[in-house]
Order: C-alpha cells, then structure tokens, then sequence
C-alpha cells in the first residue's frame, strides 16, 4: 500500500462510501415497496418493478446479497481509512480516522439514502434491482451458503421461513387503504367500496320489507278488488296469495298483465297463468350471498322465510343496491318514507323504520345487534307495551312515544342526539 498515491486511496474511499449508500438505501426502498402497487406494475410490462417483484418473491436472498456487498464495501472502507490515516498522522490519527469515518458513513452511507429510499423507495428500487439481480447470481454460492446457516437457526428458534411470505390483505386492512386514497377515488366511490365490505356484516332480516307491509294480490278478493290493486300498484312485482301471505301462489309481474287490466281483457285465470314461481330466501343469509343468488338466479325479488317456512318479510335487488350505492335520492328526508323531519329539529318515525336504514341514511348509531326496527328496539328497551308521552334514552337519542296501535309502537319522536357519551342504561 505505501507505493500506492493518497489520491487514488481517497477514490477508493469515496467509491466505497458510495456504494454502501447504494446498498443501505436499496435494501430500504426495496423492503418500503407496496407490493400490491409493485405487482400491478409488473403485471403491466414494467421491467423495473418485475425484477423488484422476483428478488422480493425470496427477501431472505435479497437481503443476503445486499448486506454482503453491504459489509464488503464497509470493511474495504475502514481499512482503507487506516491506511490513509497511518501515512497521515501515524498511529495517533487512527482514532480520529475511526471517528471520521463512522460520522462520514452514518450520514452519507446510512441515513441519507435511507431516508431517500424511504421517501421515494420506486426511484430507488427499480434501478437497484437491475444492478442486484446479477450481483445474486454472481455471489449466488456464498449468499446460499450465508442463508443456510441463517435460515438453520431461524427454524431452529421455532420461525417458518415461509411465513415470512406476504399474507392476503385483510377486509379491514382493505378499508384503510379505500379510506386513505384521497383524491384518487371519489369519496362517493370510496363509501361504495366499504358498503360492499359491509355486506359480510349484515343479513336479509336487516333489509327486508317485514311481512307486515307486505304489499300483494289476495286471490279471495273479488275481481273488481283485485282489479284495483294491479290498477294502483306502486310496485312492478307482487306475491299472489290466497288469504294469507303464508299461502303465496306466485309472484306476478304487473307490467306484462298492465296493458289487459286497462283495457278490461284480463281474466282471473290469466292473471293465475301468468304468476311464476316465488322465490324463497332462508333467514340469516348474509346480503353478499343473497347478491350472488339473485344473479345466479335471475331473480329480482325473494320472500324471506324462517326455520319453518313461515314468511318473515319480502327482499329485493333493488334494496340490496341500495346497501352499496346508497338510496335512490339525495333527500335523506324522503330516502326513509317512515321519517318525517320536523321544524324543531326532531323526526316522527314510524315504528316499523328499519333501524339500519335510519342509522345509514340519518347519520345515527343506534344499536343495531338487536331488534330490527325502531318498534322492536323500543319493546326490548321498556320489555312492556309503552303508553303515549312515555320517554326514554336509546344510543343517546331521546324518544318518546307519540303514538301506539294495538301491541305496537306506531309513531316516535326523536330529538337530536345529547351528548355523544350518552347511552342506554
């Protein structure tokens, strides 16, 4: 070394400190990757990210070849700062020589490119990985070699090292990142995207039309009834029953039999001939299943039933959709037919208000893992049949009974909510 100039001993220096940044900064970018954004490159041509997505597909080679040269470069570092410092200063520069450098290297080998890939790890990676991909097949034997012995005392520890491997992301792992997209999804798209994560959480008996309000042609009527139910509907499809919505006939598609009830043509025999099949959905189907069975089905409507076959109340696709891309309006007033928005601020629900619909279109959070309506939630809360002005706290709002019609509440006032620490008792 004494033949050789301090000049071209600096360059080496330098070289060396560079390359370690190199090393330190790709290692960081590489591991800061996101994954999902890094497939979705490869996928579409990228050479860069598809070279990145192989050495990440096996993190414990890539690290292996980085910390290699990683510590090659640093070790040549530090003997060749022993060496300029000896020629220097002799023997009483080596501590100054060794504080120097460790500095020198923390900042410009460490820190700085770290905190560059960190910030920008595909600025970084892309180009590093074209570098490290022949670098691993270059020192392939030793990294082996290095990553046996390592992976040996790992397994020994009780660690799988194919665990190590990337896991799916998770349902509420994928809400956070709908959340935080930002600009680049729309917030109304951002709310439909965890509506439809929502749909798991949720059953038919949450949507459903309860059996009550059912609304249907009664085969006992007579015909000039009947003839004034299909004149009048306010819907397309409606379930033909005999007496009783638990003896359903059919379902009958108002539209194709419209044209003959107004131009007196229909006969009662033809309205029976033209019902099809009702289609039966069991309670405690989850909304996503329901989704895929009315697809799969071409259905556009079903008749919810319990264990023993009796109707708990009528779904439809359309109040599915609703559950993902909102209701059809932009009035929350006349979203929920069974609220009515007073000028004090209050609201006179109906008591068969679907507690779900109230809390989504409303912006409330009552209690939801009970009874399904409004009316339910009140008798659960008293346990008795409460008399009109009777009040109460429920999720924090204030209610009072305006109105009850045999063993049910009709009519409800709530008021705003009190403070947003408040609960039932």
């Amino acid at each position: 070394m004494e033949e050789v100039p301090l000049y071209a001993l600096f360059s080496v220096l330098v070289i060396s400190l560079i390359l370690s940044g190199c090393f330190s900064g790709s290692e960081t970018a590489l591991m800061t990757l996101n994954r999902y954004r890094l497939r979705h490159l490869a996928r579409g041509g990228h050479r860069g990210a598809r070279i990145a997505d192989r050495l990440l597909q096996r993190p414990d080679r890539l690290i292996g070849v980085i910390l290699l040269g990683n510590n090659l470069v640093n070790i040549l570092a530090a003997q060749i700062a022993t060496v300029i410092a000896l020629r220097l200063g002799g023997e009483s520069a080596l501590a100054i020589a060794t504080g120097l450098l460790t500095v020198v290297i923390l900042i410009f080998s460490e820190v700085t490119p770290k905190t560059l890939a960190a910030l920008h790890p595909e600025r970084v990676a892309f180009p590093a990985s074209f570098a490290l991909a022949p670098l691993l097949r270059v020192f392939y034997p030793v990294v082996w070699f290095i990553n046996s012995i390592a992976n040996g005392m790992l397994r020994a520890a009780g660690v799988k090292i194919e665990d190590g491997s990337e896991s799916a992301m998770s349902r509420e792992e994928l809400r956070t990142v709908v959340n935080e997209a930002g600009a680049m999804i729309p917030r109304r798209h951002q709310r439909m995207l965890t509506n439809i994560l929502d749909l798991e959480k949720a059953t038919v008996e949450d949507i459903m039309i309860p059996r009550t309000e059912i609304v249907g042609i009664d085969l006992d009527d007579d015909w000039d009834t009947i003839l004034g139910h299909l004149t009048n509907a306010q819907y397309t499809r409606m379930p033909v029953y005999r007496g009783s919505i638990d003896a359903i006939e059919g379902i009958l598609h108002v539209r194709r039999v419209l044209s003959r009830v107004l131009s007196g043509e229909l006969t009662r025999n033809e309205l029976i001939a033209d019902m099809s099949e009702p289609y039966f959905v069991p309670e405690g189907t989850p909304l996503h299943v329901q989704l895929l069975n009315f697809q799969a089905r071409r259905q556009r409507s079903g008749l919810v039933v319990d264990e023993y076959g009796d109707i708990m109340g009528l779904i439809t696709l359309e109040d599915l959709l609703e559950e993902i891309v909102g209701e059809f309006t932009t009035d929350p007033a006349e979203a929920v037919r069974d609220v009515h928005p007073q000028a004090d601020g209050s609201y006179l629900v109906e008591g068969s208000a679907s507690v779900r619909e109230l809390n989504r279109v409303l912006g409330w959070e009552m209690p939801t893992t009970g009874p399904k309506t409004l009316n339910g939630l009140i008798l659960e809360h008293l346990e008795n049949i409460p008399e009109p002005g009777t009040s109460l706290l429920l999720g924090g709002f204030p209610v009072t009974i305006v109105q009850t019609q045999g063993n049910r509440v009709k009519i409800a006032r709530i008021q705003p909510r009190l403070l947003r620490g408040s609960a039932d008792n």
